[in-house]
């Protein structure tokens, strides 16, 4: 399972966001993701440095969250995008080629996203979750399952997964799980 965890270090909660990608890595993650909502600019370019180092050295696919900037600046693999953020297209004129995924919360999001050429689609929250303060409405294996049968690119559940219900997401058809708040646990259950 480890093998298509998509690891998101949110640099704001983690208290040790290099030591957690650390360990991220040492258990064998598939990807991982810097996301920090709220920090200034050189703060989050320090640890996306800082990341980008580690996850090359892993030879793992490092992706930054939101910032088209940042992810271009450190040479990311990728870049994920919310609903709110750059489109495609726009992203594009700064990342170049750089993997794109999005984050999805209907069919037709996920749908619209694949039309649009993302790399990877984001869809959920697939379960109950609590790392948002204003969570979208949980969409459920079933809906899962449909979106990846709609689209022709690998889809990341994400929402409320931890290691009790990860295998879920799996069986639906997803490609990677990602985590965040449940990190740790699957990182503890993984040594």
């Amino acid at each position: 399972m480890i093998d298509s965890l998509y690891a998101i270090i949110d640099a704001e909660v983690a208290d040790h966001p290099l030591a957690l990608t650390f360990q991220a890595l040492n258990a064998g993650c598939a990807i991982v993701q810097l996301r920090a909502k709220r920090l200034d600019d050189v703060a989050f370019l320090e640890i996306a440095k800082r990341v980008r180092s580690a996850c090359a050295h892993a030879k793992v696919p490092f992706v930054v969250n939101d910032r088209a900037d940042i992810a271009r600046l450190v040479g990311a693999d990728g870049l994920h995008l919310g609903q709110d953020d750059l489109c495609i297209e726009d992203a594009r004129r700064v990342v170049g080629d750089m993997q794109i995924g999005v984050s999805t919360h209907t069919l037709e999001q996920a749908a619209a996203a694949d039309a649009e050429g993302a790399d990877l689609i984001a869809f959920g929250p697939v379960f109950k979750t609590r790392t948002k303060e204003n969570p979208d409405p949980v969409v459920g294996i079933q809906t899962l399952e449909a979106v990846c049968q709609a689209v022709s690119h690998p889809v990341v559940a994400i929402g409320g997964i931890t290691p009790e219900n990860a295998s879920e997401p799996l069986r639906a058809g997803a490609r990677y799980i990602a985590v965040i708040s449940a990190l740790p646990r699957f990182l503890a259950d993984a040594s």
